[in-house]
């Protein structure tokens, strides 16, 4: 049996996810995001499991490289495009389609010959990270339309603050694309997961931006089930959790009140009670970071954290008169416990948590 944390994996979830971007997002296309190792699910492993989408976001070259050679032949987008020629003849060699952001990068397009390849031009309309200006965006247009290695060409830009409802910013950044995409004659993308969400621009065609193309949708964390928003979970948007992080107790034991608990001996049982160790930790992902009273489920029943998380293990108050055992099952997070929730006790958001999970253990893919 094994007894260390282990993320499993839901592709069932995935896919209802996947369904209700499709349904509230009638008539686009879907960007999937698959960063970070699919934002800590295992990047093969979503991917297979979301070939149904149209494209997948990938930030780097290696992430490309790992999803031909385990076999995925859809299209991939390079977000951050490439920094010299070795790494345009990467991409290439792998059937990427780039993001152009930088004037480097539009140079060295025009230096080259002999392909022609798919150029998303990124546009700044607010986020102030990468991308051209909506100002130059219209003589960069024209030079990549000039341009022998640019075969078809898109529009994306990328929302800075959408999962605040009542920040004026993505209002701003929405009228800033239009005045770009407005006439453009090919495909834009605009909407991450909080864009198509929460606002109905996002999730809205090409009647609306004014181009002759389609309408790309990016959906990152929402596709694995977590909601953009701090005040929501993803189950309250109608997600399922794609990620059961889980362990077992490894031992189970009585602690007299007063007892000071692990690490730097700060907590401190208020009446005799008895201990549960969670074969869990920082070397699996489960955050140092997290305080005593953070939940977890054992055998389905909320516990709090007790003390500090050390690299392979962590306590539990089980409460006076437990009776749980060796081997019982522990959620971290999951199903009925949202990782939403677990990130504000932590003071971060979900997707550095899942992102940290580090998958000592195979993970495993249910279904």
């Amino acid at each position: 049996m094994t007894t260390g944390a282990r993320a499993r994996i839901l592709p069932d979830a995935l896919l209802h996810n996947l369904d209700v971007i499709r349904r509230g997002a009638p008539g686009t296309r879907v960007l999937a995001a698959v960063k970070g190792n699919a934002y800590g699910h295992g990047l093969l492993t979503v991917a297979s499991a979301l070939q149904a989408a149209d494209a997948f976001a990938v930030a780097r070259l290696a992430e490309a490289r790992t999803l031909r050679d385990g076999g995925i032949d859809s299209p991939l987008v390079l977000l951050a495009g490439v920094l010299d020629r070795r790494e345009l003849d990467e991409a290439l060699a792998l059937n990427c389609e780039l993001v152009v952001h930088t004037e480097s990068q539009l140079d060295m397009l025009e230096a080259a010959s002999g392909f022609r390849l798919a150029v998303w031009l990124k546009v700044d309309t607010g986020m102030h990270r990468l991308g051209f200006s909506a100002e130059q965006a219209p003589a960069v247009i024209r030079r990549l339309r000039q341009c022998d290695t640019v075969g078809t060409l898109r529009l994306m830009t990328h929302l800075a603050a959408a999962d605040e409802r009542e920040d004026a910013m993505t209002p701003r950044q929405f009228d800033s694309f239009l005045g770009v995409s407005r006439g453009f004659d090919g495909d834009v993308s605009i909407a991450n997961s909080a864009g198509l969400l929460d606002w109905p621009q996002g999730a809205a065609g090409a009647a609306l931006w004014g181009n002759s193309g389609a309408v790309w949708v990016r959906p990152g964390i929402a596709l694995y089930g977590i909601s953009p928003f701090a005040d929501r979970t993803g189950a309250d948007l109608g997600l399922r959790p794609a990620m059961q992080f889980e362990s077992r107790l490894v031992d189970v034991k009585p602690a007299a009140r007063g007892a000071r608990v692990g690490y730097g001996r700060g907590w401190r049982p208020a009446v005799d009670t008895v201990l549960g160790i969670v074969a869990a930790g920082y070397g699996d992902g489960y955050s140092r970071f997290l305080p005593s009273g953070t939940p977890l489920l054992v055998n389905g029943r909320r516990v709090p954290l007790a003390g500090i998380v050390s690299m392979d293990l962590a306590a539990v108050d089980l409460g006076p008169g437990a009776t749980e055992r060796v081997g019982d099952p522990v959620t971290l997070w999951g199903s009925g416990l949202p990782v939403e929730e677990v990130a504000r006790a932590a003071g971060t958001i979900p997707y550095q948590l899942v992102t940290g999970v580090l998958h000592r253990e195979a993970p495993r893919i249910d279904g």
